[in-house]
């Protein structure tokens, strides 16, 4: 119990000492600093692990290192020590661990065969190279053999060995004949991986005697060659005239004729094999087969697809060649040899096993004493390899302790590091397939602040531009930088500056009074030093009167003005430019201080003059358009455009140059303003032409820069103001020889695609580019600011690498050359990329929420360190939801909502929210992989708010002075209800709104019962709901209390009246008496009488009477038709037919329309009736039983019954 409680408890320390781990101190690359800094060594520069030398030569195994002081360097040889003085034919190059080992006055290159080791060491450590295994090139003589010639039927297959000699390196080996001409190859003959030359079955034409193999030894530039082999093939008439030669002529004789056999594989033999390959390594498997016809190879990989961009087949596909293979290309690759008469076939095992390769090599730290930090050393491969630790180049195990170091299998953990604890670490990484060895030093310094950058250094900027003042330092533990105003200011503070982490003081936006003196101060507990700067602000340069389009006749006179303001102590200068280059040598363009002439203008001048203003500190710049026209033309003249020019001919070829020579065609009386040279490739793009240059129109010759590797065409296109001509007939072709490319590849990038991965791109160069034949591209990278090598790959005319194993997300350092068969291309700039992104690690901490009101709240939280995001940072992604009501206990769906923020932002708002509501939210930060891990939930409340609505309002029940109310509670209620209010009034037949009545009930209540109501009213609800916040949006509603009995009497005798037949006759005697008056007063009117017209009537609607439901005979039911917007509004006359169909009144009633049905009539001065068909219109109901109209003829009668 006790055993497995340390074991915790030392867990636990180290995880505390892991999460004190401090980023260690960048040194800044100033000589005069890193002259003075004491530092252990760095192997800079070794010969490589197995380095094969010319035996004819001196040997020179490299090993340069640098250090503070200068280290010493030693020698191992095959693990022990190796006295260099003791052996005259050896000497080390002063300063230096490189050493020389004489060969060419007597040494003997065998002699010195073995494995070496450099160590280079000061005061600080020692620093150790790799293992250097020497061995010389050995290109040894064919072994003599006696070679029968070779005697085989025709159609037969037929193996010619090579076996050359064993050499280091292996030789290239390739077969000739004596004229030192290569053997033709196809797919029937063919040279196999082993430098045998395969027949898949022979011919008449294949007897010869001179079948050579040479091989080639490149270290030593020398070439061995074989004995020739003869060959001898019997065709079948050859064979049977031989035989019937030798027979008499009874006998039967005849050989068989050539037979078609199905295809047997040659090499490799069996059914099966297998194949072991080193991950990176190219993969070839080889398959050739015999038969007749000739069989066709294919190739396959059973239970899967042949790798994409890496998969290549050479030597008439008899070989698959993968690139850059790892384990996913382990399997069985099967190859299926056919011809007509069958197939046969063979399956290679493949395992691609793989030599250690980092995932994360050590890397230099420097420390202050008493501060922490980890040196990390991962690597992989196939089987995993074997990390050990060594010390100074001795095994940690058994060097001097150090009680600042603990070692954790592949990370070596420092705490409260001391000077002493300085010393330089190997970490190797080993399985049976090779090794990895790295140094990595630890660096303790305690160093007083030093302010790098000069005293009194003078900074200039431009007004309204940033201002970023240097402080360069160093010092040991790290300084803090302050900043002043002035000598004697305070400390610099606020939003308007900008404090960096390398020192730098930026001002955004530099003002007039920014202008001064700045004083940095750097201090740590060693010290303390400060330095200042001069910064001064100057005007903005500005053109304060533009050049303006001109539109000039030809031979005409125009200028260009270009006035400038600019600051005192700037000295401008200005430069003029035509169509964006300079101003052609011709003393017609004449500059002034501001401006430009340009005299007896030609239609060459057309184009855009620019006027470009610089200072040491800015640069501004104007442009104008110069149009040149022509006087207008007499009419007699037509203008055309150009023919096409003819006789080209080509001069003076050179290998980069060519001079094009035409004779220009008729330009139909408009001048040629230029000719345009074009080009066509007829080895790379035959049939397209492609603009070359442009030459004024009074030039009839041009030099032409050429490129390599192209055969060209050339055409002349003539220009004149009406446009361009047809393209001259083309020249003849001339090819240009083959060269170095001259350029790189464009737009190269690096982006991991996985999180150990590293996907390198780039533009592939065009046909007319690559400048020779066999266009490859040598990719390079390395891991930036690590002290590693370059790693190189040569791949084909693709545009893409994946590099794999590499750690996560770190910076590279990469560049992609082209190179063809004749060499490379000029060396290509570095770009920077990054291996793959991998999810981020932490999540946010301390995520605070603050609540703002009911419906919006305010949530913080602390940036996640940038190490830890392990990508390029995105932002960062709020999810909240709601968990339940606080009204209301019953959950619901959650439906989680998502904000996101972007960049490095440490708080967001988040609107919509539900008022008296509990919420749930996390915080992740995002970058190019995905999210990372979710921040504990953080519970929130929101505040109570106002109610909606309630959900309906229902009127029921209706009687002579009650009504019955219900309502339901709202759907939101945004807190706990308090109170329900209900207001209502009466509505006359005018729309006026009566008196309002409040009425305030309790929240429980979801109905009410309205007494002591006038009947026959209308009235017009309005209830809402209230929190302790406030009253919610209302819903309103309006109904009718219904009329008494003996109103209801009264009605129905005056439907009866009105319907008797001595009621109809009185009234048609009332219509004739008026008729015969009328006319009475229109005849005297005629006669010239004047008769005063007194208008007494106003035209009006009849009343209706409503009939009741025959059912039961009560009112019908009140329904609003209102809308909610006019839940206030008077009711509109006319706007809806009320459903209590009460009588209706009107102003007025003495009028004929109350005898007819439906007519609005009415008569105008002269007595003459005119009358209007209209449908009945339908009026509000009267208030009650007030009425200020005048009582009609019906009611008139009817109150006498």
């Amino acid at each position: 119990m006790m055993k497995k409680k340390s074991i915790y408890a030392s867990r636990a320390s180290l995880v505390l000492i892991l999460c004190q781990v401090i980023s260690a101190l960048d040194v800044p690359l100033d000589s005069k600093l890193l002259e003075e800094l004491l530092q252990p060594p760095t192997i800079t520069q070794q010969s490589p692990k197995d380095y094969i030398v010319d035996p004819r030569e001196n040997i020179v195994i490299q090993c340069e290192a640098k250090g503070k002081p200068p280290p010493s360097f030693s020698w191992t040889r095959n693990g022990t020590h190796f006295d260099i003085d003791k052996d005259a034919q050896v000497t080390m190059k002063p300063n230096s661990g490189t050493l020389v080992v004489n060969i060419m006055n007597g040494g003997k290159a065998e002699a010195y065969e073995g494995v070496y080791q450099c160590t280079a060491r000061n005061e600080r450590g020692a620093a150790i190279s790799n293992n250097i295994v020497i061995r010389p090139s050995r290109s040894p003589l064919w072994t003599k053999e006696k070679l029968e010639p070779n005697q085989v039927r025709e159609g037969d297959s037929l193996v010619l060995h090579c076996r050359p000699p064993v050499g280091l390196p292996p030789p290239i080996i390739f077969w000739m004949d004596n004229a030192f001409q290569r053997l033709p190859q196809s797919e029937r003959v063919s040279q196999g991986l082993n430098g045998d030359l395969y027949f898949s079955n022979v011919q008449p034409e294949d007897t010869r005697e001179d079948y050579i193999c040479y091989a080639r030894f490149n270290h030593t530039q020398t070439i061995q060659q074989k004995q020739p082999i003869s060959v001898k093939v019997f065709s079948m008439d050859s064979l049977n005239d031989t035989i019937a030669a030798n027979l008499s002529d009874t006998d039967i004789y005849g050989a068989k004729p050539v037979t078609e056999r199905p295809p047997v594989l040659l090499t490799p033999t069996g059914s099966t094999s297998t194949k072991v390959e080193l991950r990176g390594n190219v993969l070839l498997l080889e398959c050739i087969a015999a038969g007749l016809p000739t069989p066709v190879i294919r190739w396959i990989k059973e239970g899967g697809e042949l790798p994409a961009n890496r998969t290549f087949f050479e030597n008439f596909k008899k070989t698959l060649k993968i690139i850059d293979v790892s384990e996913a290309d382990s399997g069985n690759y099967k190859c299926i040899a056919r011809n007509t008469l069958g197939s046969a076939h063979h399956v290679i095992s493949v395992t691609v096993k793989a030599a250690p390769y980092w995932i994360t090599a050590p890397r230099n730290l420097v420390l202050s004493p008493g501060e922490h930090g980890t040196l990390i050393c991962r690597a992989n491969g196939n089987p995993k390899p074997n990390i050990s630790w060594l010390a100074n180049g001795v095994p940690i195990a058994i060097a001097p302790e150090d009680p600042s170091r603990k070692v954790d299998g592949d990370t070596i953990i420092f705490s409260h590091v001391q000077e002493r604890s300085s010393a330089v670490y190997q970490c190797n990484a080993s399985n049976e397939y090779g090794y990895l060895l790295a140094n990595a030093f630890v660096n303790v310094l305690a160093e007083p602040p030093r302010i790098l950058t000069p005293v009194n250094k003078l900074y200039q900027v431009i007004a309204d531009s940033p201002a970023l003042l240097d402080c360069a330092y160093f010092g040991s533990p790290k300084p803090e930088i302050e900043w002043f105003k002035g000598v004697k200011g305070s400390i610099l503070r606020g939003n308007e500056y900008v404090f960096h982490d390398n020192g730098t003081l930026e001002i955004p936006v530099a003002q007039k009074d920014s202008a001064g003196t700045y004083t940095c101060v750097a201090r740590n507990e060693l010290g303390k030093t400060q330095n200042e700067v001069q910064l001064e602000v100057k005007d903005p340069t500005m053109i304060i009167k533009q050049p303006e389009y001109q539109v000039i006749q030809r031979y005409g006179q125009v200028s260009f003005e270009c006035i400038i303001k600019h600051d005192s102590t700037l000295l401008p200068t200005i430069i003029w430019l035509k169509d964006n280059d300079e101003l052609p040598d011709d003393e017609r363009f004449l500059v002034g201080k501001d401006n430009l002439t340009i005299m007896n203008v030609t239609d060459k001048d057309d184009g855009t003059y620019t006027c470009i203003v610089n200072t040491t500190l800015d640069s501004v710049s104007a442009s104008a358009v110069l149009t040149v026209v022509a006087a207008p033309p007499t009419p007699a003249i037509i203008y055309a455009r150009p023919n096409p020019p003819f006789d080209l001919e080509l001069t003076g070829q050179l290998e980069r140059s060519i001079e094009l020579s035409w004779i220009p065609g008729d330009e139909n009386n408009s001048p040629i303003i230029s000719f345009v040279i074009e080009y066509e490739d007829g080895l790379h793009e035959p049939g397209v032409w492609h603009y070359q240059t442009e030459v004024p129109g009074s030039q009839t010759t041009v030099q032409l820069k050429l490129s390599p590797y192209v055969n060209y065409s050339f055409r002349v296109i003539a220009v004149n103001e009406i446009g361009r001509s047809q393209p001259s007939e083309p020249s003849e072709q001339y090819l240009t020889k083959s060269a170095n490319p001259d350029e790189n590849p464009s737009n190269v990038q690096g982006i991991g695609s996985e999180p150990d991965n590293l996907v390198i791109t780039w533009e592939s160069l065009k046909g007319f580019q690559s400048n020779g034949p066999g266009l490859q591209y040598k990719v390079s990278w390395r891991q930036k600011d690590v002290d590693d090598e370059w790693t190189s790959v040569i791949v084909a005319n693709v545009s893409k690498y994946i590099v794999s194993g590499t750690p996560t997300f770190v910076p590279y350092e990469i560049k992609v050359q082209a190179l063809n068969d004749l060499g490379y291309a000029p060396e290509p700039s570095e770009v920077i990329g990054h291996s793959g992104e991998d999810l981020p690690m932490v999540a946010p901490g301390n995520v605070q929420v603050y609540v703002i009101n009911s419906t919006l709240a305010k949530v913080h939280w602390d940036p996640v360190p940038l190490k830890t995001v392990r990508g390029h940072l995105q932002g960062y992604k709020v999810y909240y939801w709601k968990v339940q009501s606080l009204s209301r206990r019953s959950r619901r769906h959650v439906e989680k909502k998502i904000l996101t923020f972007r960049g490095n932002k440490t708080f967001g708002m988040l609107p919509g929210l539900e008022p008296y509501s509990s919420y749930k939210l996390n915080v992740r930060v995002v970058n190019g992989k995905g999210e990372g891990p979710a921040s504990p939930d953080k519970v929130f409340k929101t505040p109570e708010g106002v109610p909606s609505s309630p959900s309906f309002l229902k009127i029921t029940n209706p009687t002579l002075d009650s009504l019955t109310l219900e309502w339901g509670s709202p759907t939101h209620p945004n807190g706990v209800l308090t109170s329900y209010v209900l207001k209502f009034q009466p509505i006359n037949n005018t729309h006026e709104l009566g008196p309002l009545v409040e009425i305030r009930i309790p929240a429980n209540e979801s109905s009410l019962i309205l007494k002591n109501l006038n009947y026959s009213t209308r009235y017009k609800f309005y209830i809402n709901a209230q929190t302790s916040v406030g009253s919610g949006s209302q819903i309103t509603e309006e109904a009718v209390t219904i009329m008494d009995e003996g109103k209801m009497a009264m009605a129905s005798r005056q439907v009866d009246i009105a319907t008797q037949g001595w009621f109809i006759g009185l009234m048609c005697a009332v219509a004739l008496l008026i008729l015969i008056l009328l006319i009475v007063c229109f005849i005297r009117r005629n006669k010239g009488g004047k008769y005063p017209v007194k208008e007494k009537e106003d035209a009006h609607a009849d009343p209706e009477i409503q009939p009741m439901k025959e059912d039961d005979g009560t009112f019908g039911e009140y329904r609003s038709l209102e809308s909610d917007a006019e839940d206030h509004k008077p009711l509109k006359k006319g706007s809806r037919t009320p459903s209590d169909r009460t009588v209706k009144k009107e102003d007025s009633d003495d009028s004929l329309v109350d005898y007819g049905e439906g007519v609005n009539g009415q008569f105008n001065e002269d007595g003459s009736f005119i009358g209007q068909y209209s449908g009945k219109k339908e009026k509000e109901p009267a208030e009650g039983n007030e009425s200020s109209e005048a009582p009609s003829p019906v009611n008139a009668m009817n109150s006498f019954v």
